[in-house]
């Protein structure tokens, strides 16, 4: 099934798996994807991330850790309605106890690399 927001789609299967107490999240495989997941394993969100060729498609499969780190997974900028920051305008996330993903002209980063690189872009997803 195509979804028309695969970012949504992700964090939506990883708030899922939690909730069920799973190990191991499996899904479609993109770069953006990947750069989200690579953000949420350097900041302990994620304990692992194997990416499989099946025939001609990708997956990726996410290791979520024993405990539960994540509280909240939420999705900022929509399809239908884009949020963008500048760089005084990147917000803290509980206290900077959470994080912000953003995507900025140099890539997919944390909310304090953005701030300390001075890039604002747009606010993909919040992490606590």
């Amino acid at each position: 099934m195509v979804s028309t927001d695969p970012i949504s789609d992700m964090l939506t299967r990883i708030r899922n798996a939690l909730a069920v107490h799973k190990t191991e999240v499996s899904l479609p495989h993109s770069s953006v994807k990947e750069s989200v997941a690579k953000i949420l394993k350097d900041n302990g969100y994620i304990s692992d991330i194997s990416v499989a060729k099946d025939g001609f498609r990708k997956t990726m499969t996410l290791a979520l850790p024993e405990h539960v780190t994540i509280n909240e997974i939420n999705r900022v900028s929509k399809p239908g309605r884009r949020v963008y920051a500048k760089v005084k305008e990147i917000p803290q996330i509980k206290q900077g106890r959470g994080i912000v993903i953003i995507s900025t002209s140099k890539g997919v980063m944390a909310g304090d690399d953005a701030k300390a690189q001075k890039l604002g872009g747009e606010i993909l997803c919040e992490v606590y």
